[in-house]
């Protein structure tokens, strides 16, 4: 009775072992077909717990036991986005900006109270590096104080409007390569500060305004002539495709350019007397912006905006 004992519980233990290695074997080639990277712990630990469940209760060392009767961590599976993700280009968000500082706002020109259409241009900032512009001086090189009333000088930029503000935010250490605008209109009429209003640009090197009251200037450098920059506010039209050329002439300005134009100069109080362009202001002989220059169509709406409107009294019965 004893042997038949024996030879059943050897009987179990073969039909156990037996099982065992059926699993082990069907994990191995499961592992070998299928195992990525990062994934042999996870089946390492599968195993062991398969071979745990294989045997028997009853033959079970108490470690075994323990470990069975442990909850099994998830594993978690990390989801595939299901389209791809966006372009670092699309995802860079400005930084916030603190509670306290207030967002910067355009540099604009000495402003006056006038009656006004309803027209507002788009307006954006876009600021020169400080090597192209300067401070406005109170006395010249000789020590003389300076007492010039303001001007308004108009430009074009003979290349477009963002190759023009690429320059002007380029540093020049070079004191003949520094040049920039005050304000520049695009061609849909957007107005680009560039220069902050009460900042002196370099818009105009070798120039002289012969107003009322005789030429103009301010020396304010001692390697280079007199200029009209210590008291010139420069306003740069965008030159049409057809004109970024050497030519005389080109296709002219939009209507929105001549619009926001003459918004901008009416918020500048500066008489029509005061206001010129490049090429009346320059002494080399060698600008002649603003081309093709339509000077009655830019005085029209300029009165729009500095002249109330005349109305007539409504006749009563």
């Amino acid at each position: 009775m004893n042997f038949l004992r024996r030879l059943q519980s050897l009987d179990n233990q073969l039909k156990a072992l037996l099982a065992t290695v059926v699993i082990s074997v069907v994990w191995l080639v499961y592992a070998v077909t299928t195992i990525q990277p990062g994934d042999a712990e996870i089946l390492a630990n599968q195993r062991q717990q398969i071979a745990i469940a294989s045997v028997p209760p009853s033959q079970m060392r108490p470690s075994d036991r323990q470990a069975q009767a442990q909850p099994r961590a998830s594993v978690v599976v990390p989801t595939v986005p299901l389209e791809p993700s966006p372009s670092p280009a699309a995802t860079i968000q400005p930084p916030p900006r603190s509670p306290q500082t207030p967002p910067p706002q355009p540099a604009q020109p000495p402003v006056r109270s006038q009656p006004t259409p309803s027209y507002q241009p788009r307006e954006l900032v876009a600021l020169a590096d400080p090597t192209n512009y300067g401070e406005r001086v109170v006395r010249d090189t000789y020590g003389r104080p300076v007492v010039n009333a303001p001007i308004v000088v108009l430009h074009e930029t003979v290349s477009s409007a963002n190759s023009t503000i690429s320059f002007f935010q380029t540093p020049h250490p070079r004191d003949e390569d520094q040049a920039s605008y005050h304000a520049l209109i695009t061609l849909d009429g957007t107005i680009v500060y560039l220069v902050p209003a009460e900042k002196r640009a370099f818009g105009a090197g070798n120039s002289v305004f012969n107003g009322p009251n005789g030429p103009e200037a301010v020396k304010t450098h001692p390697k280079f002539p007199p200029s009209v920059n210590n008291f010139a506010y420069h306003i740069s039209l965008e030159t049409p495709p057809d004109g970024r050329n050497n030519g005389n002439r080109h296709s002219g300005y939009t209507a929105a350019q001549y619009e926001s134009l003459s918004w901008l100069v009416a918020r500048a109080a500066v008489p029509e007397s005061r206001i010129t362009t490049h090429q009346a202001v320059d002494r080399s002989g060698s600008r002649k912006d603003p081309r093709s220059f339509n000077t009655q169509t830019f005085l029209a709406r300029l009165r729009s905006y500095t002249q109330p409107a005349l109305t007539t009294p409504t006749q009563r019965g």
